[in-house]
């Protein structure tokens, strides 16, 4: 980069005065955050009210045990009768359907009683929709989930609902001790109680129960929660290798844009260097011999002065080579139309621009946009041999998997009626365009056959992280 001259007056100051408004003060601290609470725990009170909560959860186990059972028979029967010319089918697929609905529904029970949130497992796009009909991995778990919550739920609900029956009833029994005095006090009408302190023991015993039966019941509606998690929710090694790959994905793009920005910084200290910083000293050395001979030779002082005018044009120039690469004023100040406008009017076939309902998108994406299509066109004047061009942006709503938010991307389309035979391996610009969208997960795709047409494709997902909202226009 350009160095402060100590020979030449008037820099260096007004370099210091810049540095001292971009560097913060040596004494400034950052201002102290405000402590975040901690929240407090919850006390004996709030978790035995909970308590309640999960008790209605695991009495609820026994109808849905029933619904287990119904599903479990009917599958059982399709696949019995299979054999018979796939006559089970027509019991088999409605079934498996209905699983995946329970499932569902049981997913929300889950979420209601306990507050426990299980994502629900992601169907793969690429499975062919016969194959979904019936071999849809997702309803065969939940249709094992309703195999095992057949077993678990008639024992955890029958049990609960006994021992919340027991001990209600076994409390309540002293409002109705004038109609039990003599007959006494029959428990599951296994047992009478008849002795006034076994009754009291009893009622300790029933009390007792209704304290601690909400304490526990947490423990034992653990154990559905586990089960959808296995059955009903995500795969949690298929999430982890997800992750692991979206981590790698994320740190080859991070390192290929520290690499773009490094040699980006590279190139234009290299060029200021060598081309305007060199011009300048050559305009300021024309125009300080012509200040000295202004007085004894005007007419080799005017020489010397039309000489530094033609260098300081043709810095103009080399400042402008120096920029490309730099986003223009009028990206920033009118947004993505308006700079691929100007952009198409300077190319060197017609363009025609058609650009959507964008509004102004975060301004990383804008840039990418732009470079990507500024690039384009580029090589469309210096190697296609077309006639026209069109550039189109718009955006695109992505699908999503169920009840998940769909996202949306632009997707930049760039053609020419040129001659094809574009290589995308090859070739500086198309390789730092691909580093470009790889850092914002975007993609980049050429279409080019022997003749063409040429087409190229970016898709740039936008991303919720940063509004549009936040750029000022």
């Amino acid at each position: 980069m350009m160095s402060t001259n100590p020979e030449r007056p008037g820099i260096g100051p007004e370099l210091g005065r810049v540095q001292d408004v971009v560097r913060p003060p040596a004494d400034a601290q950052a201002p102290a955050q405000a402590p975040v609470p901690a929240r407090p725990a919850d006390g004996w009170w709030q978790r035995w009210r909970a308590g309640w909560s999960h008790l209605a959860f695991l009495v609820l186990d026994l109808p849905v045990a029933i619904a287990g059972t119904l599903v479990v028979s009917f599958v059982i029967a399709g696949v019995a009768a299979l054999p018979a010319l796939g006559f089970g089918l027509v019991f088999l697929i409605p079934t498996l359907w209905a699983a995946g609905a329970l499932g569902h529904l049981e997913r929300l029970r889950i979420e209601a009683f306990t507050g426990v949130v299980i994502p629900p497992r992601t169907a793969d796009p690429a499975t062919p929709s016969w194959r979904a009909l019936a071999l849809s991995p997702t309803r065969w778990r939940a249709t094992a989930y309703f195999a095992l919550q057949l077993l678990w739920g008639y024992l955890v609900g029958a049990t609960v609902l006994s021992a919340l029956a027991v001990c209600l009833t076994t409390v309540a029994m002293p409002l109705f001790a004038g109609a039990v005095a003599t007959a006494g006090w029959t428990i599951l009408d296994v047992v009478t109680v008849t002795w006034l302190p076994a009754q009291v023991v009893v009622w300790l015993a029933a009390v007792a129960g209704v304290v601690v039966l909400p304490f526990v019941a947490p423990a034992l509606s653990a154990v559905d929660v586990h089960l959808a998690r296995w059955l009903l929710g995500q795969d949690q090694t298929r999430r982890i290798e997800q992750l692991s790959s979206r981590v790698d994905t994320l740190t080859h793009t991070r390192t290929a844009a520290v690499d773009s920005a490094e040699a980006e910084r590279r190139r234009i200290e290299r060029d200021l260097h060598d081309g305007p910083q060199q011009r300048l000293v050559s305009i300021a050395m024309d125009l300080g011999m012509a200040k000295a001979a202004m007085g004894r030779d005007p007419a080799a002082a005017q020489s010397l002065i039309d000489h530094a005018h033609a260098s300081s044009k043709e810095a103009i120039v080399e400042m402008r080579q120096v920029a490309r690469g730099i986003a223009p004023p009028i990206l920033t100040d009118r947004g993505l139309d308006a700079a691929l406008s100007a952009l198409a009017a300077r190319a060197g076939v017609p363009v025609r621009v058609e650009v959507g309902e964008l509004g102004r998108l975060d301004p990383t994406l804008e840039a990418i946009a732009y470079f990507c299509v500024s690039e384009a066109l580029t090589n469309v004047t210096k190697h296609a041999r077309a006639s026209a061009a069109q550039v189109r942006v718009e955006r695109v709503r992505s699908p999503a998997a169920p009840g998940a938010v769909p996202r949306s991307q632009i997707v930049v389309t760039v053609s020419d009626d040129g001659v094809g035979g574009a290589d995308p391996l090859t070739g500086t610009g198309l390789t730092g365009l691909r580093q470009r969208l790889s850092a914002v997960d975007g993609t980049l795709t050429v279409f080019s056959p022997p003749g063409g047409p040429t087409v190229l494709t970016a898709v740039l997902p936008e991303s919720a992280a940063r509004p549009s909202s936040d750029v000022v226009s």
